[in-house]
Parts: structure tokens; C-alpha cells; sequence
């Protein structure tokens, strides 16, 4: 049975902040923008895009779901559709995602399309999740759908065919999982920047805390908070080389950050003072929005992102590659310093 007629928590709309002409970028993660700066700025990947877009059926994708789903309106999944329409105001969207509810256990939801995208949600889900986790949900896809995620993800799934389809030749194989290594790495960042989204719709960080929750497989009241939080800080803070090791194999291929990190992480960005700041209004609107002018900005913010996670990680394997990443720049300083004394060239 579903939990959405269950209103406890629940926050009236009239109290949520709304974000006129709110910019992505307002909400995205520093590693998430930068990857994408980067890919957008490069010129063999117009081409690429071209032609994945070419081969990618958004209207068979949306004729399977109309076929096989639920849409949500107002005479089906009302309620759902009544959070549906609130998330684009919230993000000040003038024609919100289509949104189905498709049959399944599984507790997922997915954002399909890459010129309309569309919403897919699971019944189990729905059953399992209260009105206001729902809304971080749909704040979550909804990011996507503004972020246009759905491109890039539709160039990893193809890069994906491609790599069985050459597994059996070594060096090209090699140089593919180089990229689809990439792509993963900033796959797992969008979902992030996603979740930060969902915040920003529900704005009430325990219910994301409870959809993360739900997604380690806490079934309702089960779980203690603080103890589930700690699990992400012993995740982090391995003492085993070994152990590091294991985690990069383990993440390499996964579309998502793992539920107990990612919830940690969601809660922290919503302690930090951007989060405060965006709720009072100071965010980066569409309109001021140049993603060309802001390439180098978003690259080094990526790099600032990175750094920062490295020098505070106790990850044993991350610290080392830190270490021996300053001890080459320190070198590299000396050797400079020796060649050119006075410094470079204005």
C-alpha cells in the first residue's frame, strides 16, 4: 500500500522557498560541472553527440512507457502529480517532465530522454516512500532533466555496447575502459549534484536522509541515524591500504555512489553556508548563465573539489597519492626555481 497519503512531515507549499530562474549550475557539483565544461569544450565531442542522439529513439523510450506505465496526472497519481507540478515551481519550470510510474520491487526512479526528458518512478517506491521523500525524489530527476544528464548518460550506455562489441581487441578495449572509467566517475558526481536538487525542492534534509536511508535497506524506523552515519565515516576512513584498494574497484563501475557515503555527503552539503545562501536567494540565475565563459571557473572548481577531498580523506591510499602528489610539485618548485630564478615570464 502506498505510504503518499501519509502526510506527517509533510511541508506546506506556501512555506518552500521558490528559485526564480534558478541555474543549474546554482546546485551542481563542482567535479559534475567541470567534467562537463570540459567535455562540451572539447571538439570531436559535437560529433559524438550528434550522432548518439541520431541513434538514441527518445519517442520509442516514451511510447514504451505510455504502453507500459502509468502516467501521472490529475486522475492518476494525483498526489504525485500535485509534487510534480510543485517541484517545477519551486525551480521556476514552465513545462514540468512527464512522470510514470512503472511496475517493479525495485526502489528506483530514472530520467529518460534527452530534447523532453521523462520520468520513470517504480511502484516500489511509491509504496515505500512518504509524500516528502517523494519530493526530494522528483527534485532529484528533475535536476537531471535540467541539467541534461540524459545525453551524457545515453553516450555511456552506448559507449558501453561498444566496448562488448570490441571487447576481444586488447589495446582498444583498454583505451575504451580509460573513458568509460571517466564517464562513471562523473556519473556518480551527477547523482550528487542531484541529490543536492532534491534538497532544494523538499528542503527538509531528513527526508533525504530517510530516502537514503531507504535505499541501504532501512524499511521503516529500523535504523538508527547516528549509527548509520557513522558507517559512512568508518567507510571513509579505512586504516588498510588493501581496503582502498578494494573501494576504487568496487566504485569503478557503479553508476551511484554507495547509499550510506551519499548520504553523508547530501548532509553535509546542507550544513555548508551555499546551501543557506541559496535559500535566501543568492544563486546563479539562467539569464546571467554563460556555460562558455565558465569554463575555466568550473574547471578549477572541479580541481578545488577534488583537492579538498584528498587532503581531508584518511583513505590510507588517497593520503599516499596526496603525498606523493606534493612531494612532485614540491620538487618540480625547486627544479623551476633553479632554472628561472626570477620567476616566469609576465
Amino acid at each position: 500500500m502506498s505510504n503518499l497519503g501519509d502526510v506527517t512531515g509533510d511541508i506546506e507549499q506556501s512555506s518552500r522557498v521558490r528559485f526564480p530562474g534558478i541555474s543549474p549550475r546554482a546546485y551542481e557539483h563542482p567535479a559534475d560541472r567541470g567534467a562537463l565544461a570540459v567535455l562540451r569544450a572539447v571538439p570531436a565531442v559535437a560529433p559524438i553527440i550528434k550522432a548518439v542522439a541520431a541513434a538514441f529513439s527518445e519517442r520509442g523510450e516514451r511510447l514504451i512507457q505510455v504502453a507500459s506505465s502509468v502516467r501521472v496526472g490529475p486522475k492518476q497519481y494525483p498526489q504525485l502529480d500535485r509534487i510534480r507540478n510543485e517541484v517545477a515551481a519551486t525551480f521556476d519550470i514552465e513545462e514540468p517532465p512527464e512522470l510514470f510510474v512503472r511496475r517493479s520491487p525495485v526502489v528506483m526512479g530514472e530520467t529518460i530522454g534527452i530534447d523532453k526528458p521523462f520520468i520513470v518512478l517504480t511502484t516500489g517506491m511509491v509504496d515505500l516512500f512518504d509524500p516528502e521523500m517523494m519530493r526530494w525524489v522528483i527534485g532529484h530527476e528533475t535536476g537531471h532533466a535540467m541539467s541534461g544528464h540524459g545525453l551524457y548518460n545515453t553516450i555511456l550506455a552506448r559507449l558501453l555496447n561498444l566496448q562488448f562489441a570490441l571487447g576481444w581487441m586488447p589495446a582498444g578495449a583498454f583505451a575504451m575502459r580509460a573513458v568509460i572509467a571517466a564517464l562513471f566517475e562523473w556519473q556518480r558526481k551527477t547523482e550528487l549534484s542531484c541529490d543536492r536538487a532534491g534538497l532544494l525542492a523538499c528542503q527538509d534534509p531528513q527526508a533525504a536522509l530517510r530516502a537514503h536511508l531507504a535505499f541501504a535497506g532501512d524499511l521503516g524506523g529500523q535504523v538508527d541515524i547516528a549509527e548509520f552515519l557513522a558507517q559512512a565515516k568508518e567507510y571513509e576512513e579505512v586504516e588498510d591500504i588493501r581496503d582502498s584498494v578494494l573501494k576504487l574497484l568496487h566504485t569503478e563501475r557503479r553508476t551511484h555512489p554507495m547509499a550510506v557515503v551519499r548520504a553523508a555527503e547530501l548532509q553535509r552539503w546542507a550544513a555548508t553556508e551555499e546551501y543557506r545562501e541559496i535559500l535566501t536567494g543568492t544563486y546563479l540565475r539562467r539569464e546571467d548563465d554563460r556555460p562558455a565563459n565558465n569554463l575555466t571557473d568550473d574547471v578549477k572548481a572541479a580541481a578545488r573539489s577534488y583537492k579538498e577531498s584528498m587532503t581531508n580523506s584518511a583513505d590510507p591510499l588517497i593520503k599516499t597519492i596526496n603525498d606523493i602528489g606534493e612531494a612532485v610539485m614540491g620538487a618540480a618548485g625547486k627544479v623551476w626555481s633553479k632554472v628561472a630564478p626570477n620567476g616566469p615570464a609576465e
